[in-house]
């Protein structure tokens, strides 16, 4: 039995970023946000290139992060804290030591969930943050490894996956972190394309819905917010005009310039593009030519999953 207005801390391991929350659980199953902040780490970079193992340098900065934000969901009162690691976790041949290391400095219990599973907690945190539309919906959630697809209609889910498409891979394969041609852009949306073919036979949704950190960068910039507003960004509208144009401005900018961009987070720079080209070709397959963007995500499906909501 969960304890009246009981704290829990959950963290997010992504390949990118990580994310932490804190809620507080009151009598009646609803939360108060305590904490929600995140931290780009970019524990897959480089992952590629180094036969499949994260770099020593990406695991401490990650390791650096958790460990901060365990420290301070225990100073803030949690009971417990539940961690879950994402693409890269699954992936990285040194996973396994990753794992222990967190847990040996941290104190914490990394669980390395499947995609299936990410998808599952993404529609839970839509499902408690905007509501579910009457019709048919897909939930698309893209990170720096990977993106996960959840379709439901109502309270159904009837289908859910994770395909391995992620902002740090592209960016790093198809040089998208800097200034990049029209033409050598057009060869990562046929590659982003490629490996999102799984989406070719699927309907057209009655609601998109789209989370992740490309989407709320995305989303902030679209809004130029200088300071992040959650409540801004939840259940924004996203237009295909709108990412066609973001993608043009980062196309034509180096790293240094897209950091002054007002809205975009600077540590996000060099994998925006490459996220914002995932977006836009989500849209197209689906043939939506608009979405509604989650600020909630993962951690706070999780938060509900495993601690009651």
């Amino acid at each position: 039995m969960v304890s009246e207005m009981a704290r829990y801390a959950v963290i997010d391991v992504g390949t990118n970023s990580v994310k932490f929350h804190i809620g507080e659980k009151h009598p009646d199953g609803t939360w108060t946000k305590v904490v929600d902040r995140g931290e780009v780490t970019r524990l897959g970079e480089s992952l590629g290139a180094t036969g499949g193992a994260f770099t020593p340098n990406a695991m401490e900065r990650t390791i650096a992060a958790i460990a901060g934000m365990a420290t301070e969901a225990r100073h803030e009162g949690a009971a417990e804290i539940a961690a879950v690691g994402t693409m890269g976790l699954r992936t990285a041949s040194n996973s396994d030591d990753f794992v222990a290391e967190v847990a040996r400095r941290c104190g914490v219990r990394l669980e390395v969930i499947p995609g299936a599973e990410e998808a599952r907690l993404a529609y839970l945190a839509v499902k408690s943050g905007l509501g579910i539309a009457p019709g048919s919906m897909v939930i698309f959630d893209t990170g720096g490894g990977s993106s996960q697809f959840t379709f439901g209609r109502g309270t159904a889910i009837t289908e859910q996956f994770s395909l391995n498409v992620g902002a740090v891979r592209f960016a790093e394969k198809y040089g998208l972190a800097d200034v990049v041609s029209a033409t050598d852009l057009q060869r990562a949306l046929d590659a982003i394309a490629a490996d999102l073919s799984r989406l070719d036979a699927a309907p057209t949704p009655d609601v998109l819905v789209g989370m992740g950190g490309a989407m709320t960068n995305l989303t902030a910039v679209m809004l130029r917010l200088s300071v992040y507003d959650p409540d801004a960004v939840q259940g924004a509208v996203l237009t295909s005009r709108e990412v066609d144009r973001q993608i043009e401005l980062y196309r034509s900018q180096s790293t240094e310039a897209r950091r002054r961009i007002v809205g975009l987070q600077p540590k996000r720079a060099e994998v925006i593009l490459a996220g914002a080209c995932i977006v836009r070709t989500v849209m197209r397959k689906l043939q939506k030519d608009q979405l509604t963007v989650s600020d909630r995500g993962l951690r706070h499906g999780l938060l509900i999953d495993r601690f009651g909501g």
